[in-house]
């Protein structure tokens, strides 16, 4: 018979009660301000449901009624320094965090509310609200709440969708040595998603300063634990991953306040991440002021049990009977609290033809839609700008496009010490799958960071690297097909979060990778990610196609305020062009196209490695062509002074790209061309593209699937046929 020996988990895994000792070792001001956050946090939220149910808050209204120790125990355990992020049900947290911000010294419950407190619950509501004086200026609402002065790094409405951008917060923390924790808190919902558990799997291995702080209010949606996971216990998944673990009952803050006490020992002396699994109950459905017993899903004696462990009862009755507080002073301090909410939502509303509404000078104004979608790149302010027909410097003839790849890197990562290089083996293999970061973990090791294959959590990772400002993140995907396994990460998080959170929040991140078609790694490494990415809102993309070019359009990448993806194509790092010999600091404007080749009867717009195929088509034919290299390919970058100048001296368009229909870059240009320069136009705007179908594996196959030199001769003549020129192709 085999023999079988328990395993031990490397990291404790606890629940932690708290003793009577502990109750009278408390301190009384550290007890009366628990006690007055939770009390201004019911308040709160219980005005929030009440403007919910007269349809005077748009969209959800996620209460977190009951949840209250967990979110004031656990932030009166910080320091002002230190930073939290939460998901949908985060008003609790958010005033939390704040309110320990802005009455460092405690709050006497006893006490009028200070002026701080009371401009806090009002920028909250107003947001809340979507109101311009809240804290993103009503962009955010309920579900998207960010203060970073008071350490609230945003609020996410897509569930564990944060948990990633609060380990890069860590790690910008971990990096300066400044000793700040970062707290993410996600429900028992949460805690089976992938990025949740990439994100504690990357966090354990670099040792990030990281809280996941699980609330397990038993219910995602109607859904309760018991369904969803075997292993109720959900700290459960620390130890999985090597990470102390502790549980506790959140329904009583100072259990709550000791356990996080203990975490943050942990992390600041470099312990890394750790798990508190704070078990709670939400007394109200998923949304709206109704309980859940009214959907079905719980019944009212589990819920009376519930409302039994009230954490605002248990605090007050610790303080009463240390005689700390009295009954009368906290009826009182539930009446003020209450009063401070119906005096801050009295002056949003007002009544008009017996109805209540906001008032409409509070309402952002329409004109504010897209403002700081992206930055106004007021960044580039005395930057140097070069083209290479006007450049003055010595010049190389022979320079190998993939070399200039990993040189500009390796100059901007000497220059600028925030840069920090990211992705899956770009610290070995000599510089990557295609040499791109040569060199880089040797002269750079702890900036040069190779990570676990699991693009969401390093992807997120960068974007809370990047939201805190002290680091520039460069993040590599070795194929751009990844970008759908990372895509919470690249669209919903880092495209969003300027817009989101108000207009005024940098996310400057870089996204490389390389477009790999003709490589023979078939239907999922195959994309061109141009078109997507230029639909989605946010991002700036690049597209160089020299060296030259290259170097100047990656310094203009790290040097943005905005996440910038820069595609790369494999068929043109093994090619050689002009670069010059010692010069890697200079930038490309964004937004400015490169005239290839002047012509007067047809205007070719390309990108990337299309680019030469078409000049030398173009050349082959004879065609008085004028070819434009795009460069910059999302809305805001294409640069319609050349593209309009050119289609009205040839009242002629082509565009020509090599990938697949359906995922297509031109469609979109098509469309804006059609609307901008209808009028000059001779003939429809004509394109040259690849099949519908992904490339696949067979070399014939992949060949056929997307566009060729044969296809740029063929749409050339199509194009000139068309215009009573025909062409032998």
């Amino acid at each position: 018979m085999p023999v079988f020996d328990d395993l031990v988990p490397s990291a404790p895994w606890t629940e932690m009660r708290v003793t009577e000792e502990d109750r009278a070792a408390l301190d009384p001001k550290t007890g009366l301000t628990m006690l007055a956050q939770m009390h201004l946090i019911r308040a709160f939220e219980e005005k929030v449901l009440d403007l919910a149910g007269k349809t005077l808050v748009h969209g959800p209204a996620h209460s977190a009624i009951g949840q209250e120790g967990g979110a004031v125990g656990s932030a009166l355990a910080m320091r002002p320094g230190d930073q939290v992020n939460g998901s949908h049900r985060a008003h609790h947290q958010f005033l939390a965090k704040a309110m320990a911000y802005v009455a460092q010294d405690g709050i006497d419950p006893t006490q009028p509310f200070s002026d701080d407190l009371r401009q806090l619950a009002t920028r909250t509501l107003a947001e809340i609200m979507g109101l311009s004086q809240g804290f993103c200026k009503g962009r955010g609402g309920s579900m998207h709440l960010r203060w970073a002065e008071a350490g609230n790094l945003g609020t996410n409405a897509i569930v564990g969708g944060g948990v990633p951008m609060a380990a890069g917060a860590a790690f910008a923390h971990q990096r300066a040595g400044d000793g700040n924790v970062v707290y993410t808190y996600f429900g028992d919902g949460a805690v089976n998603i992938g990025s949740v558990l990439e994100t504690m799997n990357i966090a354990a291995a670099w040792k990030l300063p990281v809280c996941f702080f699980i609330e397990n209010n038993r219910y995602a949606v109607s859904t309760n634990v018991e369904e969803a996971t075997a292993e109720t216990r959900l700290s459960s998944r620390g130890p999985a991953f090597g990470i102390p673990s502790i549980k506790v009952d959140g329904m009583d803050a100072l259990a709550v306040y000791l356990a996080s006490e203990k975490a943050n020992e942990i992390m600041r002396a470099g312990g890394g991440p750790v798990v508190i699994e704070a078990d709670l109950y939400r007394y109200f459905h998923q949304n709206g002021p109704l309980p859940g017993s009214a959907f079905g899903y719980r019944d009212k004696a589990e819920e009376a049990e519930w409302r039994a462990r009230d954490p605002l009862d248990a605090m007050a009755r610790d303080l009463q009977q240390r005689q700390i507080i009295g009954v009368d002073a906290v009826t009182e301090l539930r009446r003020n609290s209450q009063q401070m909410m119906e005096e801050i939502a009295a002056e949003m509303l007002e009544e008009t033809d017996g109805k209540t509404r906001i008032r409409p000078a509070l309402w952002p104004e329409e004109s504010f839609v897209d403002y700081g979608l992206r930055g106004d790149l007021s960044e580039f302010e005395g930057a140097r700008f070069e083209e290479q027909v006007s450049f003055t410097g010595d010049m190389a003839d022979d320079v190998r496009f993939i070399d200039v790849v990993a040189d500009v890197m390796g100059r901007r990562m000497e220059t600028d010490g925030r840069i920090v290089v990211m992705g899956e083996d770009v610290h070995r293999l000599k510089g990557g799958t295609n040499g791109a970061t040569r060199g880089l973990s040797d002269r750079f090791p702890d900036r040069c960071l190779g990570t676990p294959i699991s693009e969401n959590a390093f992807t997120g990772l960068a974007a809370g690297m990047a939201a805190d400002g002290r680091i520039r993140p460069v993040i590599e995907f070795m194929y751009p097909d990844f970008m759908w396994v990372a895509a919470d990460q690249v669209f919903n998080q880092i495209g969003k979060a300027r817009h989101m959170f108000g207009g005024d929040s940098p996310m400057p991140l870089v996204l490389r990778t390389k477009v790999a078609m003709g490589t023979g790694y078939g239907s999922q490494h195959s994309m061109d990610p141009a078109g997507i990415f230029a639909t989605s809102p946010g991002w700036r993309i690049v597209a160089p196609s020299t060296p030259f070019d290259y170097i100047g359009l990656m310094n203009s990448a790290l040097l943005c305020e905005d996440p910038v993806l820069v595609i790369e194509h494999v068929d043109l790092y093994a090619s050689r062009g002009t670069a010059p010999k010692d010069d890697l600091d200079y930038c490309i404007p964004l937004g400015k196209a490169r005239m290839v080749r002047e012509g007067n009867v047809l205007t070719i717009l390309t990108y990337l490695a299309m680019v030469e195929k078409t000049r030398q088509v173009v050349e082959e034919l004879g065609v008085d062509a004028e070819i434009i290299d795009l460069r910059s390919l999302d809305r805001a970058g294409l640069d319609w002074d050349m593209i309009e100048a050119s289609i009205r001296k040839t009242n002629n368009v082509l565009i020509v790209e090599q990938g697949a229909a359906g995922t297509s870059y031109g469609g979109l240009l098509a469309d804006e061309l059609q609307r901008r320069v209808f009028d000059w136009l001779d003939q429809p705007i004509m394109r040259v593209h690849g099949g519908e179908a992904s490339p696949s594996i067979s070399k014939v196959l992949e060949a056929a699937a997307a566009a060729r030199p044969q296809d740029i001769t063929a749409g050339i003549a199509e194009a000139m046929q068309a215009q009573g020129r025909p062409i032998s192709a």
